[in-house]
């Protein structure tokens, strides 16, 4: 054996493709043109148990080979020419068949045609019920059983052969209609998986689209609002301290290419081919610092108070980056909503505990004139973005004004997901 044949490629032999494909075609004729290849069939049918009579074939088997020739005729015909509607009334052409195959016993005939009551037990194992082709072998054996009787010696060739048949055509059927069921269920089965895995990118590139847009939102408003704090404390330093207003030129320069490279690596997630030098780490707890320093470059004094005992294993980037947004859209809707006082300021405290970590961010602002006291979340989707971003670590999240003047955002997460 050559190293060639003991690395054949997996798939069909060239003849049993061949047979495939032919197969194949065939079918999809038949799809086309289903009278047309029925009237076919039959016409061969018909061809064969005609050339059997006038070839006188027929006597070679026949227990009287001296039965009328008429009969024989009349028999060969009546056992073939329904055959053209053994699809659409298969049980109707077995029964009109069944008194011409009684004929042909009685006679001694036997002629082969006989065997095409077969070729509807196929088509009823096929398409109907079981109890159907039950009721078929009652209808084929029947005259088969009365034969044996009227010619006792020539049983054996009378019944046995007719009743393998029977036996291979119904089982042939069978296995036919299995295959065919278990394809379709294959293909339903096929549908059904290409169907779910549409609709899970579906879902997969709407939630993409929807953590997308929550980002965007979260850094270009904090950006933004930040600097719009330097900006209109430059414009106001400008005139009194010009070094200030450098510095809050400079603050400004700064924080934009901040923003400028979170959206870079926000976006780049939507590109097909990313840049990994583009890529960098989601802001951390430890990043916390940070932030604050940029909101109060922008105006806003605040402070962070850390309570309780960090856990061993820190919270996970999710859980942290959670925190972080939340912190940052709170103190941004600060720069946004509270509006000038001389005494604003806001507080950020982090308190640890066994099970949650909660972030408290409060400020002593008022509403800014010409909006609603309170802040209603109906001027934006900040505090919905905060409400999501704490559900998918099923967390909580409150904002409302406290006991005295101002407003404060209360988010608790669990440190660890939960089991149930």
């Amino acid at each position: 054996m050559t190293h060639h044949d003991t690395h054949r490629p997996p798939g069909p032999s060239p003849l049993s493709g061949h047979i495939q494909r032919t197969v194949q075609r065939v079918r999809a004729f038949d799809r086309r043109r289903p009278a047309c290849w029925n009237g076919l069939l039959t016409a061969f049918w018909v061809g064969f148990a005609v050339l059997d009579f006038t070839s006188g074939g027929w006597r070679t088997v026949a227990g009287n080979p001296h039965a009328p020739g008429t009969a024989v005729f009349v028999i060969s015909v009546a056992l073939s020419v329904p055959l053209l509607w053994r699809r659409s009334h298969p049980q109707a052409v077995l029964a009109a068949m069944a008194p011409f195959a009684l004929l042909n016993v009685w006679t001694g005939a036997v002629v082969q045609a006989a065997y095409f009551q077969d070729v509807v037990v196929f088509n009823i194992a096929l398409r109907l019920p079981m109890r159907a082709l039950a009721r078929s072998g009652a209808i084929v054996i029947a005259p088969l059983v009365i034969g044996s009787f009227r010619f006792p010696d020539q049983w054996d060739r009378l019944f046995v052969p007719h009743l393998w048949v029977f036996a291979f055509a119904a089982l042939l059927g069978i296995l036919v209609r299995t295959r065919q069921e278990y394809t379709e269920a294959l293909v339903d089965r096929a549908d059904r998986l290409e169907r779910e895995r549409d609709q899970q990118a579906r879902l997969a590139a709407a939630a993409e689209r929807t953590r997308i847009a929550r980002e965007m939102h979260d850094i270009i408003g904090h950006n933004l609002s930040v600097i719009t704090g330097l900006a209109d404390g430059g414009a106001y330093a400008a005139v009194k301290s010009p070094e200030r207003a450098v510095q809050a030129l400079d603050a400004i320069g700064t924080t934009s290419r901040q923003a400028l490279t979170e959206l870079r690596r926000l976006l780049g997630v939507l590109r097909d081919q990313p840049d990994p030098a583009d890529r960098a780490p989601q802001p951390t707890l430890d990043d916390m610092e940070a932030l604050l320093s940029g909101v109060r470059r922008a105006g806003l004094p605040v402070r962070l108070r850390l309570r309780g005992t960090p856990p061993a294993v820190e919270p996970n980037a999710g859980r942290q980056l959670t925190v972080y947004r939340v912190v940052q859209e709170a103190l941004t809707n600060t720069l946004k909503h509270a509006g000038p006082a001389p005494a604003l300021a806001a507080e950020v405290t982090l308190t640890y505990r066994p099970t949650e970590l909660e972030a408290l961010i409060t400020d002593n602002g008022l509403p800014r004139p010409g909006t609603e006291a309170g802040r209603p979340e109906s001027t934006g989707q900040g505090i919905t973005g905060m409400r999501e971003r704490a559900s998918l670590y099923n967390g909580t999240l409150e904002a409302g004004p406290p006991a005295s003047s101002g407003w404060q955002v209360r988010l608790r997460l669990p440190l660890k997901d939960s089991l149930t």
